[in-house]
């Protein structure tokens, strides 16, 4: 397979980068040139935001791209328009944000859930809209040959959102941590290399349309992450839990301050309620919450414990004064 990549240098763009290498695909990156991309890929330079920055790509043929755009919509409109007629399959990488909310409660949502508005033709929106408008740019352009991968939470190495990496550290230092309840929260997440493998098997088998990406309801809870975490690091570190009333009333913010971790309610019902089936059928297998514990930890520590930050998201993470004073 001849594979064109647009990013491939951090976190899903890499995951993808090297399952490709890794099945002997010549792969092709398109990147602004400012990370070092894997060894053995070919590199092209452009910058997607500027007048003129495709014209890396105006020759070329590939059996498949992939973008991973969560910006402007317009922006996934032109790269597809360009390459439409000389690639084969295109696979968006979007997002479960595309679905409306609320949700009802208790309720699984499948594909065909309905989505938020959103338009090919948009510059900077929302996130949600963005990558709405993103598939439909990208089906515009490719129609049926357009896979439309709706990942949820994403995890594992090379993370530049720190959600993991912060859980990770914060238990590395010891002492007590906050561990907000309840301790069967069940989570739904996917291992970046398991959505990037899954992808790849799609595209070489021509899948099309829109999956859910991510692993089914209760692949891991709260307090099974957590004692990964204490393991993996070997630290001196003790949980204590909290329930999610009582987080809330200490203003704790959810998601952001204690990543994961979301209380009772429409949010919650939104983000871990995903009916996976279709994925699953079309062969989507995830690792156990221990291997991406271990691995992530592995990976922090290779590259002197501080993980990269996506200077377009916002930092995760209770503060260590604000927790001391909750405990």
């Amino acid at each position: 397979m001849r594979l064109l990549l647009l990013g491939g240098t951090e976190f899903v763009g890499r995951a993808l980068t090297e399952d490709a290498l890794a099945r002997g695909w010549e792969v092709t990156i398109f990147h602004r040139g400012t990370h070092a991309p894997p060894q053995g890929t070919h590199a092209l330079h452009g910058d997607r935001t500027a007048e003129g920055g495709l014209a890396a790509l105006a020759e070329g043929e590939w059996d498949a791209v992939v973008d991973t755009w969560a910006g402007a919509p317009s922006v996934v409109r032109d790269s597809a328009r360009l390459l439409a007629d000389r690639v084969g399959h295109c696979a968006y990488v979007s997002s479960r944000s595309v679905y409306a909310f609320p949700v009802p409660a208790g309720s699984a949502r499948g594909e065909d859930a309905p989505l938020v508005e959103g338009s090919p033709d948009d510059g900077e929106m929302p996130y949600a809209e963005s990558k709405r408008g993103g598939e439909l740019a990208v089906l515009d352009a490719f129609g049926e040959r357009a896979l439309l991968v709706r990942a949820g939470l994403i995890v594992g190495p090379y993370e530049n959102i720190g959600r993991l990496p912060w859980w990770l550290n914060r238990v590395a230092r010891g002492g007590p941590v906050l561990a907000p309840g309840p301790r069967d929260l069940a989570l739904q997440f996917v291992d970046v290399r398991d959505l990037a493998s899954w992808t790849l098997d799609a595209l070489e088998a021509g899948r099309s349309g829109p999956y859910d990406l991510v692993s089914p309801p209760g692949h891991a809870t709260m307090a099974e992450l957590l004692a990964e975490c204490v393991r993996v690091t070997g630290a001196d570190a003790e949980l204590r839990w909290k329930d999610p009333e009582a987080v809330l009333a200490a203003g704790v913010e959810p998601w952001w301050e204690l990543p994961f971790w979301l209380p009772p309610g429409e949010l919650l019902d939104g983000m871990y309620g995903a009916d996976v089936s279709r994925a699953l059928a079309a062969g989507l297998r995830c690792r156990p919450v221990a291997e991406t514990v271990a691995d992530t930890w592995a990976w922090l520590q290779a590259i002197g414990g501080t993980a990269p930050q996506r200077p377009d998201r916002r930092v995760v993470g209770l503060e260590p004064e604000r927790e001391a004073k909750l405990l």
